[in-house]
């Protein structure tokens, strides 16, 4: 089954298969309209209509669209962590560049091609919550997690540091390389890659 988002972003989480089922068919129809109609012509009566679902079930999980789109993108970023996972199973362990190309192309890939993505994120677009809570941080946060032991780092504040910064960069060099080009100017791209290399070589060589 697809992963749901964290139960701390839906009024109630599922319990039964059934109802994971009809949270995934909003989330889906949620990303689906995102791209359609963009933010703020979303509703959630619009949702409750294309996932095929009473507007009940709806406001069983979220209290407006924000909360949704909110989960929506905590569904994006755990989506993120398990392609990233999946490619670092088939490089050397402690390649910190590989991880590194994997970090960036799954990145590129789902902003190219995952419903919604270009206009949510992992939150970037549309922030919601406390600011200590900013979608960069989180993303910061999970990768640190995710990458410290296959790097063999210790997961403390320096290394956090370390990838709040590339993530902050990176971030904002792929929002430019989508604004001169909708599928990413290649160039860019390759600027931003280069810069990243030369920064995080100085931490992780």
């Amino acid at each position: 089954m697809k992963p749901v988002p964290h139960a701390t972003s839906l009024r109630r989480a599922p319990v039964q298969r059934r109802s994971a089922e009809r949270l995934t068919r909003i989330l889906d129809a949620c990303a689906d309209l995102l791209d359609e109609v963009g933010y703020d012509a979303l509703s959630t009566r619009a949702v409750a209509l294309r996932a095929g679902v009473p507007i009940g079930s709806v406001y069983r999980f979220f209290g407006n669209k924000r909360q949704m789109a909110d989960a929506l993108a905590q569904r994006n970023l755990e989506r993120y962590a398990e392609r990233v996972t999946q490619r670092l199973r088939d490089a050397r362990r402690g390649d910190w560049r590989a991880a590194m190309d994997a970090v960036l192309d799954e990145y590129l890939a789902m902003k190219r091609t995952a419903p919604g993505f270009s206009l949510v994120d992992f939150g970037n677009q549309i922030p919601v919550g406390a600011r200590h809570a900013e979608p960069n941080h989180r993303v910061a946060d999970r990768l640190t997690d995710l990458l410290s032991g296959y790097l063999g780092r210790t997961p403390d504040d320096d290394l956090r540091r370390t990838f709040l910064v590339a993530v902050e960069t990176a971030d904002t060099l792929v929002h430019l390389a989508f604004r001169v080009d909708q599928q990413g100017d290649e160039a860019i791209i390759a600027e931003t890659r280069e810069l990243l290399r030369a920064y995080l070589a100085r931490v992780l060589d």
